[in-house]
């Protein structure tokens, strides 16, 4: 929830800053017809870092309603997390690990759309804000999570992670490399409402914001977590920082 709140304060002050700038019909934006950008996400089901974006805007011959509107691609890669999922120590350690975990859930995001120019910056000074609408598959990685456990006296084995397992024999997390050959897949769709804040500090070179809402769905639930409701649909507020260039 208070990522959610921080999320709407920023759009709130970007908002709120653009409303206070003139226009200017000679915009800098019009020299330019393809925008290129990089960036890092996080997400109301993410940790800080939830994933890494890249996005490729070309824009269209014809109008939207008297706005310049761009072919929207973007192909996003993030980790998706339980709500539920807290870390523990273990008491003789102090190794951190998550109890009940069964399994990661990677998203591949590939995504097209439409995205149009509400708002240009001046040549000099200003925000340009955007639309952005996009749909497209949701690749579902699901591997196994592994733990480290003392099998018996003396001996520390890795294993993926069971309920059967008596907590205190647990003695920390696995490699996060383990476990990707046993890794299923599973495809489902996404779609993304998101409104772009772009900042051009060297005219060509560019940075901003991506704040929106996307929503996905899979075919069945997915078993993140042990004795605890999993889901199929995945709702979640998201902030995307990038950086790229215009031509």
């Amino acid at each position: 929830m208070l990522r959610v709140l921080q999320i709407v304060s920023i759009m709130g002050l970007l908002l709120t800053v653009r409303s206070v700038q003139a226009q200017s019909a000679d915009t800098d934006e019009d020299k330019y017809t393809t925008v290129t950008t990089y960036g890092v996400t996080t997400n109301t089901n993410s940790g800080i870092l939830g994933g890494f974006v890249f996005r490729h805007s070309k824009l269209l011959p014809n109008l939207f309603q008297g706005k310049r509107q761009f072919r929207y691609l973007a192909l996003e890669i993030v980790n998706v997390k339980h709500p539920k999922e807290v870390q523990s120590q273990t008491p003789y350690s102090g190794a951190r690990y998550v109890y009940n975990k069964q399994n990661y859930l990677f998203v591949v995001r590939p995504q097209y759309g439409r995205e149009v120019s509400l708002f240009s910056r001046t040549a000099d000074e200003g925000i340009a804000i955007n639309g952005i609408l996009a749909v497209g598959p949701s690749i579902g990685v699901i591997k196994p999570y592994y733990v480290q456990y003392t099998a018996r006296p003396g001996q520390v084995d890795t294993r993926p992670f069971d309920p059967s397992l008596q907590p205190e024999l647990i003695v920390g997390a696995g490699s996060f490399f383990q476990g990707f050959d046993k890794s299923k897949l599973t495809v489902g769709l996404n779609f993304k409402a998101a409104v772009a804040f772009e900042l051009s500090a060297f005219r060509n070179n560019m940075t901003g914001l991506e704040i929106g809402f996307l929503a996905e769905a899979f075919p069945k639930e997915v078993i993140i977590m042990n004795a605890t409701n999993n889901r199929s649909v995945y709702t979640s507020g998201f902030v995307t920082l990038f950086f790229g260039n215009k031509k």
